[in-house]
């Protein structure tokens, strides 16, 4: 095989991204994947105290090691292993867990601001974009903060207003633009997941 093929999965935070790639890879059959979360790659914030590290903006690319991601995107290419970092969403830190990650034919990212970054981009094969309205992500982000990252409603709802809103539109959501499919995850989306399917299974054939 060439290369393995490389997917990007963006979307507004909570839009339903883990779930639309679940989606792809029971319908395509396949098992031999690698799936990174770009959030294990938010830059460490070790060296500051914890009130500090509450203001961090997650929505912003400065927020993102892109380069740590590119260099180990590269290597996952070349069929090289890697160790990638984890992030502790508690803590707001790297977390001292390192995930070790052999090379496969295929190779899925997602995150919210993915498809900002042009280096990364130029990697992939296939972007997505997954929509969903705002009001509805918000609900499952405070459901999703409050019960698994120790968030309370205070703080995601201060969050939100100040920098998830705001960064979504000004970063995230102009991103489309440089999506191959558009997937509308607040209805039915089975022929937009097909077409991925397809797409891949033709890719990978190509490739072999």
């Amino acid at each position: 095989m060439d290369k393995p093929l490389v997917i990007l999965v963006s979307g507004g935070s909570a839009s339903g991204k883990s779930t639309v790639v679940q989606e792809i890879l029971n319908k395509a059959g396949l098992e031999d994947v690698i799936i990174i979360n770009h959030d294990d790659y938010y830059l460490d914030q070790s060296d500051l105290p914890l009130e500090e590290r509450y203001k961090t903006n997650y929505d912003h690319p400065r927020s993102l090691d892109n380069d740590l991601l590119y260099h180990h995107l590269v290597k996952l290419i070349n069929f090289e292993p890697i160790d990638k970092p984890t992030y502790d969403f508690v803590n707001h830190t790297r977390s001292k867990e390192i995930e070790h990650i052999e090379p496969k034919k295929i190779i899925i990212v997602e995150g919210i601001l993915i498809l900002e970054n042009s280096k990364i981009r130029e990697l992939s094969d296939i972007n997505i974009f997954v929509e969903l309205d705002d009001d509805t992500r918000f609900i499952r982000r405070m459901l999703r903060d409050m019960n698994e990252r120790g968030r309370t409603l205070e703080s995601i709802i201060t969050q939100y207003q100040k920098t998830v809103k705001p960064m979504f539109h000004k970063y995230i959501k102009p991103t489309k633009r440089y999506a191959d499919v558009l997937i509308p995850n607040d209805t039915k989306h089975d022929i937009a997941v097909d077409l991925i399917v397809t797409k891949i299974k033709q890719i990978l054939g190509d490739r072999k």
